[in-house]
């Protein structure tokens, strides 16, 4: 089940950010065949590497594994810019949101 997860998260986050697997591989230093290895669920990363996974990707580990989360470095950015608003700010900010909704 959580195995699952992994593969799948690895394969969305990495298409969303439109990189090859080939070109992931080089970037955190490992062999050209490694993320699609990773990919074809063949094994999995040591710590050390998942933590690179997670830094070229801009999510931390929770927001890795946060299937829910589709948009994850855009949801922290939003989050951190919601918090220094004040609070009638804050409730224009969802007011809009919710009216681009309808």
């Amino acid at each position: 089940m959580f195995e699952d997860l992994f593969y799948d998260r690895l394969i969305k986050l990495r298409a969303k950010k439109g990189v090859s697997a080939r070109e992931m591989s080089l970037a955190i230093g490992q062999s050209p065949g490694y993320i699609n290895g990773l990919e074809n669920r063949n094994g999995f990363p040591s710590m050390q590497v998942f933590f690179y996974i997670c830094e070229y990707l801009d999510v931390t580990p929770s927001e890795f594994f946060d299937d829910g989360n589709s948009y994850p470095s855009e949801y922290r950015e939003m989050q951190k810019d919601m918090e220094a608003l004040d609070e009638k700010s804050r409730q224009n900010v969802l007011a809009i949101i919710k009216g681009l909704k309808r």
